[in-house]
């Protein structure tokens, strides 16, 4: 098997690939007809809800039939080289269908855009249209300036837009879960990383527009959303009527006190900025879920210099303690890279003791690709051989496999209250939900009467490495 990238035990139907506009050609009246594909993180997923906002608003229609798009867009991301070689592929295949019909566009939104608007505007001629995160609101002018025929490129970073007025469509949702994104661009440095490059500098959105967007979220009958962030933890809103700083604590305290019916979730913190206050407010609040996801990326303090990561070892392996101190009950997954610039097989084996030492119910496991234009690109070799890359996440893998099927051992004949999110992937007999931890439980309907979007207690009877198994207790 080749070892790519591997992800284990993944919750978010948002990391899985693709996420298609949920409204089609049964909704008459617009004037042309757009087709999305998201690909990568939760944030590029929250980005493309944005964008079919737009263009609804300026009277476009979402499809999700390709054949019937006048309009195909793809939201790229560059963390990963294997996210932008599938990108690519899609968009070569596009480019047969503008053979066919050389009235409908192609555009690239997102991370990509910016680092490759010439490769793809210009010299691979793949797109049509190419716009940056930050440029969205541009998105109807740049369409009629490629149906003019001119290049239609927009890829400005910003240090202000946050997109707070606008309310997100909220594509292929189930009804019980969504996205809210509380700030966008990252200030942290990571050599490894285009974010910085491709979203620009950390800025906080107002807190009056996210308690606005959940509240109204939950008078639509959601009952879970997640607040996202590059950085959640070093979100900060001063707010000048009043002369008063709004942190992140602050802020999932606001969100919490909405309606205790209404779950919270956030994602993803820094380890250098989670706060004892984050913690507590989640100790306080049973509706704020204790999951906290805080990436590793490596356990080695010599790598994690070179990473730019800004703690040491010993600083997260403390500040895992301390989560594990206030909140016994919480889970903790993670991101890990594996064989970055000059990285040892000491350097791997303190990332296996890391992640036996944080118990992890669930990783994001890559090797490390280098990504033009990030500092360690510039400043480092990519000297790890490929083989040795493969080999030492395949030994990750099988840790989080060990580490995710004790978790859920662990988990046998206790009780959870789970959020009803839909119909087993594999029996409509069947309910699947989630625990506050963000663990995955099967359970049969037994003729019970809940519904979608409901909570129940279920007793755990079994489970694999992914899934809890359990029955309702009644």
């Amino acid at each position: 098997m080749e070892l790519l990238e591997i992800e284990s035990n993944i919750h978010n139907s948002a990391r899985q690939g693709e996420a298609y506009a949920p409204i089609g050609s049964e909704f008459f009246g617009f004037k042309k007809y757009f087709y999305i594909e998201s690909y990568g993180c939760a944030m590029n997923f929250s980005d493309t809800e944005i964008v079919a906002s737009i263009l609804n608003a300026n009277g476009y229609g979402a499809t999700k039939n390709l054949e019937e798009a006048d309009l195909i867009f793809v939201n790229t991301c560059s963390i990963r080289e294997k996210a932008e070689a599938t990108v690519r592929k899609r968009l070569t295949e596009f480019r047969k269908l503008k053979e066919a019909n050389k009235e409908v566009l192609v555009g690239v939104l997102g991370c990509m855009a910016e680092r490759l608007k010439t490769k793809l505007l210009e010299e691979e001629k793949l797109v049509d249209i190419v716009i940056g995160p930050d440029s969205y609101r541009s998105l109807p002018a740049l369409i009629e300036m490629a149906e003019s025929g001119q290049k239609a490129v927009n890829v400005l970073l910003s240090r202000e837009e946050t997109y707070a007025d606008i309310s997100p469509v909220r594509l292929d949702s189930n009804g019980v879960s969504a996205f809210v994104s509380i700030m966008r661009g990252c200030n942290n440095m990571c050599s490894f990383c285009v974010v910085p490059f491709t979203r620009g500098r950390e800025r906080s959105r107002d807190t009056f527009s996210i308690i606005a967007e959940a509240t109204n979220l939950f008078s639509k009958g959601y009952k879970e959303i997640t607040l996202l962030g590059q950085n959640v933890d070093s979100y900060y809103w001063y707010d000048d009527a009043k002369a008063y700083a709004v942190t992140f604590a602050d802020l999932l305290e606001k969100v919490a006190l909405i309606n205790p019916e209404l779950r919270i979730r956030f994602s993803t913190s820094h380890p250098k900025d989670i706060t004892d206050d984050v913690l507590l407010v989640m100790r306080k609040y049973e509706n704020v879920c204790k999951h906290i996801h805080l990436p590793l990326q490596s356990g080695s303090t010599r790598v994690l210099q070179l990473m730019n990561r800004t703690y040491t070892r010993e600083w997260y392996l403390a500040k895992v303690d301390r989560i594990r101190e206030l909140l016994p009950e919480c889970t903790i997954t993670a991101d890990i890279i594996t064989g970055f610039c000059t990285e040892t097989e000491e350097d791997h084996q303190d990332t296996l003791s890391a992640m036996e030492h944080s118990g992890y119910e669930m990783s994001y496991m890559y090797f490390y690709s280098e990504r033009p234009g990030t500092l360690a690109a510039k400043r480092f070799e990519d000297d790890v051989p490929l083989d040795v890359k493969k080999r030492r996440l395949q030994e990750i893998v099988d840790m989080q496999g060990k580490l995710s099927t004790q978790g859920n051992l662990n988990d046998i004949g206790k009780t959870f209250k789970v959020l009803l999110e839909g119909n087993s992937k594999k029996s409509e007999f069947d309910w699947t939900g989630r625990t506050e931890q963000n663990k995955s439980v099967v359970f049969p309907k037994n003729e019970t009467p809940f519904k979608k979007g409901d909570y129940v207690w279920v007793k755990i009877k079994d489970c694999t490495r992914a899934t809890l198994l359990g029955e309702i207790v009644v």
